[in-house]
């Protein structure tokens, strides 16, 4: 008979822990090890809350920034190069041209900018920071060309100037460019000392001024907005408190105003947008906005037909230019409207991303400053067309007809490419695609040789 078992003692471990001790007293439960995970933050809470499409493997890509950029700004002129070859038609047999004139000289000017812009996306982000300075005091060398008698005015502006063979050019769309980059330059060594007026005003705010004054010089109110509106989005980006914003905007606004009541032209623009006014008759101001909401209205949900516009044989002014939006809502309806809101919210989607994934404040200040002068100018037209602003005379970036525009708008946003190939992992997954890209073509290519 075997012997019985050796009862268990009380202080055995079980599972790594023990029940009672050697007296049958309970025992202290081990120490639990520290957690290693971090407390939930209010960003992590607020990732989680996001939206289920940020969380995909497309929208964390490094080069999702650089593709909806280039994507929307390819499909924008291509878009804009049809409308213009539409809109234009007319107003080139009447100037004595051919039908195509007009899109052939707006063709010309994409020809030239799409190789340099895509130069300029090649360049590394430090180059472009160099090129920050040249570029001001090229684009206020520009500008000075207004004082001299080169200068040549329309519609009450002179904001344009005529070279020897023929080149007329607008000297302020390129001083937009110039006046981001500088911006993103001199903000980007300042930091938190943008804390204090004087760091705010000097140099920044000092140049900017002696721009804007140029522009106001020539008369042309609408880009004056536009290029505050460019150094309020630099400020904010750089870390301007509100407060300063709030003393600046009113002091902006009470300019404005002065300049409004100065110009008998644009006192009668507001009044006309405000209804009280003159009337409206063959040549009275309110006929472009009346024009162009028939021609939004004519256009329906689908639009009358590419080509097929009435508003553009002479009825309405400038259609290929500042209300060309007016001929896409009535050639191609709400649906075409919706469609160039929805590119232009994709370009916004693409620079927001920018801002908040680089790490260098040049790029983040300078992507800032070129968002607000090109989102800021399409809701400008946009407002205007739809007559929600009085008449300012502004383009509808990448859409309307003008060569000034088009290149420097294209330039700019070049540069944010450039930014977009500079995001963490960007330039190694941008690299990658292309090798695999070549190694289906290997694949492919000899498959086609032996067919």
């Amino acid at each position: 008979m075997s012997a019985p078992a050796p009862p268990r003692r009380s202080g055995a471990r079980t599972g790594g822990r023990s029940s009672t001790g050697t007296k049958g007293r309970p025992t202290q439960p081990a120490p639990r090890r520290p957690s290693t995970r971090r407390p939930a933050t209010k960003a992590t809470k607020a990732t989680k809350r996001s939206l289920p499409w940020t969380q995909s493997a497309a929208w964390q890509s490094p080069v999702t920034s650089y593709y909806l950029i280039g994507g929307a700004t390819l499909l924008l002129l291509a878009f804009g190069l049809i409308m213009v070859l539409s809109a234009s038609s007319i107003p080139s047999l009447r100037d004595g041209g051919s039908i195509t004139s007009g899109f052939q000289n707006q063709a010309l000017y994409a020809l030239i900018a799409l190789p340099v812009a895509f130069g300029i996306s090649r360049i590394p982000v430090s180059w472009i920071r160099w090129l920050a300075w040249p570029a001001m005091l090229g684009a206020l060398a520009l500008q000075g060309l207004l004082f001299t008698p080169l200068a040549v005015g329309e519609g009450g502006n002179t904001a344009w100037v005529h070279l020897p063979g023929g080149v007329v050019f607008q000297p302020s769309e390129f001083g937009k460019f110039g006046l981001a980059l500088w911006l993103g330059a001199v903000l980007a060594t300042k930091g938190r000392l943008l804390r204090h007026w004087s760091h705010v005003i000097f140099p920044g705010l000092v140049v900017s001024a002696f721009f804007l004054g140029t522009v106001v010089y020539s008369g042309d109110l609408g880009t004056a907005l536009i290029v505050i509106v460019l150094v309020a989005g630099a400020l904010w980006v750089a870390g301007v408190p509100l407060s300063k914003f709030v003393v600046a905007g009113s002091v902006v606004l009470a300019a404005v105003a002065a300049l409004v009541i100065a110009s008998g032209n644009r006192t009668a623009r507001v009044l006309a947008f405000l209804g009280i006014g003159e009337e409206v008759d063959p040549e009275g101001l309110g006929l472009q906005p009346q024009r162009a909401l028939e021609g939004l209205g004519t256009g329906g949900i689908s639009g009358v037909g590419l080509g097929a516009s009435r508003e553009k044989w002479l009825w309405l002014p400038a259609a290929e230019d500042d209300y060309i939006f007016a001929i896409i809502g009535e050639e191609l309806g709400l649906l075409g409207c919706l469609l160039v809101l929805a590119l232009f919210v994709v370009l916004a989607i693409g620079f927001s991303r920018v801002i908040a994934r680089h790490p260098n404040p040049f790029v983040k200040i300078t992507t800032g400053a070129i968002a607000c002068w090109i989102l800021g100018q399409a809701l400008v037209n946009i407002g205007v067309v739809i007559g929600l602003l009085p008449v300012l005379g502004v383009p509808l970036p990448l859409l309307s007809k003008g060569g000034s525009a088009l290149v420097t708008t294209i330039g700019a946003l070049a540069v944010v490419l450039a930014f977009a190939r500079d995001e963490p992992g960007a330039k190694d997954a941008l690299a990658a695609r292309r090798g695999s890209m070549r190694r289906s073509l290997a694949v492919i290519a000899p498959g086609r040789s032996r067919g």
